[in-house]
């Protein structure tokens, strides 16, 4: 993987700009608050970075909201605490203007968007990952990792430290021993409709080496030729080979996130 180096290197500095903005209703001071402006990696998630979003937001709310949970929207859906923040975008807004304006609340948090504390995200985010290596390495590569490994690779992913979070996740992606993963995590995701999980062998039966559009068949076989898959903001060609489309454009958590457009 070092000569692709450069390509992690790229998608791990994907940034959204994001634009937050207080709801009008919840507004509690004689002017509203100017909005809040952040450039976030499409890596991480947003409980890694709504503290700031709620502290320059809470003297402008009610007193007694102002420590209560936050919730975001946009365009009168409310986001998800356990998904990756570029994956929401792509997902929701990818042909949305630059930049992404969302809307933070205090207040009557819908029942589908539970709050998620750091501490839980950090859980969320580890579960994912041994479920991903569990795929891919029978679960091997992650159980060969101490305590101090795990917390290089969640700090690393929180503090956006691309060295360090790459010095312990390349032995998650890495073969030794092996051709190839055993199959590649992967989770395909369509506007309006849950997403789909199921494993899909690097390989064809007939030895040859998958590539997207075989993944995009036997997740949605529904979908026709003409379909756009996008990972990262980025639509990767039809015949990238499986294998190395997880190895370098995988998210954080060790799964390939694709979203797929008619």
């Amino acid at each position: 993987m070092l000569e692709d180096r450069q390509v992690l290197r790229d998608v791990w500095d994907g940034r959204l700009p994001v634009c937050f903005r207080l709801a009008d209703n919840e507004v509690h001071t004689v002017s509203a608050p100017d909005p809040f402006y952040m450039l976030i990696a499409r890596m991480t998630y947003f409980p890694l970075v709504i503290d700031k979003v709620r502290r320059h937001f809470s003297q402008s709310v009610h007193p007694d909201h102002a420590k209560s949970d936050v919730w975001l929207e946009w365009g009168d859906m409310p986001l998800q605490w356990h998904y990756p923040v570029g994956l929401q975008f792509d997902l929701l807004a990818t042909d949305s203007v630059l930049p992404w304006n969302l809307v933070v609340h205090f207040t009557d948090r819908p029942d589908q968007c539970p709050f998620m504390k750091r501490e839980a995200m950090e859980s969320f985010f580890f579960s994912t990952v041994k479920e991903a290596d569990q795929l891919k390495h029978k679960g091997s590569a992650i159980s060969s990792l101490g305590k101090r490994d795990h917390s290089q690779l969640w700090t690393g992913l929180a503090f956006d430290k691309f060295d360090q979070f790459w010095a312990v996740n390349r032995h998650l992606m890495e073969c030794e021993g092996e051709s190839a993963f055993r199959a590649v995590p992967v989770r395909l995701y369509r506007a309006g409709a849950p997403y789909v999980q199921r494993p899909v062998p690097v390989r064809a039966e007939d030895g040859r080496q998958n590539t997207l559009r075989q993944l995009i068949t036997q997740l949605a076989p529904d979908l026709t030729d003409d379909a756009r898959a996008i990972i990262h903001g980025i639509e990767p060609p039809m015949d990238t080979p499986l294998q190395w489309l997880s190895q370098h454009f995988s998210y954080a958590d060790n799964f390939l996130h694709i979203v797929a457009f008619p």
